[in-house]
């Protein structure tokens, strides 16, 4: 089979790194990959771009920025030159996009979003118009169907597939020995995007507590910075609060495994998200975990080593990071949200969609509702 993965840029965020580790699985599995993508490659991506060279998956992204009519221009180049059977068109812009082309293959629309797109009446109106046109409608999570089926109205196939991680990378990392300085035992770490949704500030807020109780202590922050405002309040709080020796802000860094076996702590106080890669990869690499109480964390609250807290209640998330800097290690069963289970229940749509020329007429409603309530 194959297959044409499309995301808006490949840059260091859930959509694109879910849609990398799918091309590479896949890939293995012996089908064509492709990933395109509508705007150029942000430096962040080099590292996985690497990794897609390495694994044989065809990269087609753009040189300089597109307009409107530059991105279909691109995308219905990469079409007709790699004749797709089924394309995967990633967060709803990119799905918006290929849904514009000549209907040339089927289409899978995968949702992101930690918040409802359709809440914007541009979006919600185009979906409307170009619904019918994806044969099949994946959540990552099932507010996100939930949404759609709410804005959009009825489509014949909607379905939830919880992203995954790739196990093996994690628990590799955390199975290595460590030796000399390589794991700070009290140092936190919190990975994610500048931006408001994600905490920072909260996260800054609380360690000024715990570094009362723990003078040793350090908080590093890595991330793309999508908000340069944000990002430069939470540098001001930091120097505020007279915090600069303890608290360091970084940009974005491909080698998530070997930051979480350096580090005590995972922290993630995010006040929305889907089903975020992040907080998977710190589940799989045993680190101890102080996440926001939101639902998208609730399948993991009695996991060994995490702890779900109200991060916007600084007293309370603080002691829960205290606590956290003096629990142990944990292994969580992980069954159902590796990186292989996600890419085989995508797998097993595209074939479907292939084989049948679209939903085959005997694949009623109520076998993807079974789907989807296996999830």
């Amino acid at each position: 089979m194959r297959i044409l993965q499309v995301v808006y840029a490949p840059r260091l965020s859930g959509a694109e790194i879910l849609a990398k580790g799918l091309a590479i699985q896949h890939r293995e599995g012996g089908h064509e990959v492709c990933i395109t993508s509508m705007q150029p490659q942000l430096a962040d991506f080099d590292h996985s771009r690497s990794e897609l060279s390495a694994a044989n998956v065809l990269c087609d992204f753009p040189d300089s920025p597109l307009g409107r009519v530059g991105r279909l221009r691109h995308l219905w180049r990469c079409v007709r030159r790699f004749r797709p059977d089924i394309i995967i068109a990633h967060a709803t812009l990119a799905a918006l996009y290929v849904r514009l082309l000549p209907s040339v293959a089927p289409v899978v629309y995968v949702m992101h979003s930690g918040s409802n797109d359709f809440a914007n009446p541009k979006l919600k109106w185009a979906e409307r118009v170009l619904s019918r046109r994806a044969k099949v409608v994946v959540g990552v999570s099932p507010q996100n169907t939930r949404d759609y089926l709410r804005e959009v109205g009825p489509h014949p196939y909607v379905t939830v597939i919880p992203n995954g991680v790739d196990l093996p990378r994690f628990e590799n990392a955390a199975s290595a020995p460590v030796t000399g300085d390589r794991r700070d035992s009290r140092q936190i770490v919190q990975l994610g995007r500048y931006v408001v949704d994600k905490g920072q500030l909260e996260t800054i807020q609380a360690f000024e507590i715990v570094l009362q109780h723990e003078p040793d202590a350090r908080l590093v922050f890595y991330g793309v910075i999508e908000d340069q405002a944000y990002h430069d309040k939470a540098m001001s709080l930091v120097h505020r609060l007279n915090l600069a020796g303890r608290v360091t802000l970084c940009g974005p860094e491909s080698n998530v495994a070997a930051i979480l076996q350096a580090s005590q702590v995972f922290a993630m106080p995010s006040h929305r998200e889907a089903h975020s890669i992040g907080f998977l990869e710190a589940l799989a690499s045993g680190i101890p975990v102080v996440a926001s109480q939101i639902a998208a964390f609730e399948f993991a609250r009695d996991f060994a080593g995490v702890s779900l807290v109200d991060t916007n209640n600084t007293p309370a998330y603080a002691q829960a990071l205290l606590d956290a800097l003096h629990s142990p290690r944990a292994h969580r069963a992980l069954d159902g949200y590796t990186l292989r289970d996600t890419a085989e229940r995508y797998l097993n749509i595209a074939k479907t969609v292939f084989e049948r020329n679209g939903i085959a007429a005997n694949a009623s409603i109520a076998d993807w509702k079974r789907n989807e309530s296996s999830m």
